[in-house]
């Protein structure tokens, strides 16, 4: 469907429900005539789907327009009750969201991430049941975790995730079997592509290239329309891929890896190892100081900059993606170092062709991700 056709007559319904619906969450607020000529469904067919839409409260319909000539046109948007409920794990902290079907963030709590896992499970169980109880107004269609580590793609368990330091968990039926609703579990780098598929306001690219940059680094390979997973669903380790010989020690044993050079951590590092750092800087501070355009500060980010492009250049060299999209706290002074990463990177003759972009919402684009893995297997792309 991605080409805007409809689909023939002998085709079920659904399919043309999914179009209708995928068009109304693209284009956010859109009219029944242009939704008509959008989807290239007739009026009357994309009249009986809407009406369907609207009576199982996925669409919502707006007041008529003012100040319009003759019949004031209606406009059709996603509902704000579907939701899905985030969360998002960290290697220090876990946040759980409820995220409406437009992306918005109806509501957030973060809490400390106990060492033992079951403790973490069972504070996580308790906070998802709390967030069920406080918002049965809402149709909620179900829970989407991203995680700083890789999933088995047939089991669902976590098998590695060196920065959280947790063996084998099966989270995914846990979290399932103790608040009684559907599960979708994954790596935060492929959850974010998989966001970057769903929220894009025009057809999606096929080949693309997740670059998450937070504690950790990691990558989400959506190539051909599709995620990589590769064997055991370890496919896109790139942020484990040795770039300096008896580097830094990293988490999965190695040194020197891309993640040691330019992660979150490593950029708090160089500040701390330069003359004048203030004492336990963290990286939100570091990003405040940058701002203020504090030397020491805006010294170690050029850093992690340049070694955040380094990197990609094996990325657009291996992959020869589209674009390389990044997500994470980084983004958020793109405009200031945005340039620097871009320039490294280019530094590569086979990088000269691959566009390089800040995520649509880099900061909150992980629990965003719920989304796209609650409702994305229920309204497919293609």
């Amino acid at each position: 469907m991605n080409d805007g056709k409809g689909a023939s007559n002998k085709t079920p319904r659904r399919i043309n429900s999914t179009l209708v619906l995928n068009t109304v969450r693209r284009r956010q607020s859109i009219s029944r005539v242009d939704l008509a000529r959008a989807c290239g469904l007739q009026p009357s067919t994309v009249s009986l789907i809407v009406e369907e839409l609207l009576t199982n409260n996925w669409l919502v319909e707006s007041e008529a327009i003012k100040g319009a000539r003759g019949r004031r046109p209606r406009h059709l948007s996603m509902s704000q009750q579907r939701c899905a409920i985030a969360v998002d794990i960290h290697p220090r902290q876990i946040t759980v969201a409820l995220t409406e079907i437009s992306g918005h963030i109806a509501w957030q709590s973060v809490f400390s991430l106990p060492d033992d896992p079951r403790k973490a499970v069972s504070r996580l169980t308790a906070a998802i049941r709390k967030v069920i109880q406080s918002h049965s107004d809402r149709r909620i269609e179900g829970i989407g975790i991203c995680l700083p580590g890789r999933t088995d793609p047939n089991a669902k368990d976590l098998i590695f995730a060196p920065n959280l330091r947790w063996p084998n968990v099966s989270l995914r039926a846990k979290v399932a079997r103790a608040t009684g609703m559907h599960v979708e579990m994954d790596n935060v780098a492929n959850a974010c592509a998989l966001s970057e598929v769903w929220f894009s306001e025009n057809v999606p690219v096929q080949d693309m290239v997740v670059v998450e940059v937070s504690e950790g680094l990691g990558t989400g390979i959506y190539v051909n329309g599709a995620i990589a997973r590769g064997k055991g669903g370890m496919a896109g380790e790139f942020g484990h891929i040795q770039m300096v010989e008896d580097g830094e020690r990293c988490n999965c044993g190695g040194r020197g890896c891309w993640e040691t050079l330019a992660s979150n951590r490593a950029a708090v590092r160089y500040y701390s190892e330069s003359p004048g750092a203030q004492k336990n800087m963290t990286f939100a501070g570091l990003l405040r100081l940058s701002i203020t355009q504090d030397p020491v500060a805006c010294t170690a980010l050029r850093k992690m900059a340049e070694n955040l492009g380094r990197g990609m250049r094996m990325i657009a060299a291996a992959l020869a993606p589209a674009e390389i999209v990044v997500v994470g706290e980084i983004t958020t002074v793109w405009h200031q170092f945005g340039h620097i990463i871009e320039t490294e990177m280019q530094r590569h003759p086979l990088a000269s062709t691959v566009r390089l972009r800040p995520a649509y919402d880099g900061a909150s684009a992980r629990l965003r991700s719920a989304v796209a893995l609650v409702f994305g297997k229920t309204f497919p792309q293609a």
